[in-house]
């Protein structure tokens, strides 16, 4: 189950449970909108996937035992280790080949 993070691991933006903002790489490594547009170039700094948007959990419960009443949002914020030139290296190696051939 994904834990639906609660920040952009770049800028430490909040990204609510409920944001449309939120984009996660295949590990759930979890960044906002803007940060994977402009400074990572649609490459995640640590495994050099691509992103995708992170699915919005329904708040509700429509089926026992589900819902974010159930298994609410990771509180856990993550920052990344890399330093914007690290970031900015890191992306220029990879940006050019499509996500679904790395």
């Amino acid at each position: 189950m994904l834990e639906l993070r609660p920040n952009c691991e770049c800028c430490d933006k909040d990204l609510p449970p409920d944001s449309t903002e939120a984009y996660i790489c295949s590990y759930e490594c979890t960044f906002c909108h803007d940060c994977v547009e402009q400074r990572l170039s649609n490459v995640c700094p640590n495994c050099g996937g691509g992103f995708s948007p992170r699915p919005i959990r329904p708040v509700k419960g429509y089926r026992e035992g589900v819902g974010l009443e159930h298994q609410p949002a990771s509180s856990l914020r993550v920052h990344t280790a890399y330093s914007d030139a690290e970031l900015s290296e890191f992306s220029a190696l990879i940006k050019a080949t499509e996500p679904s051939k790395r």
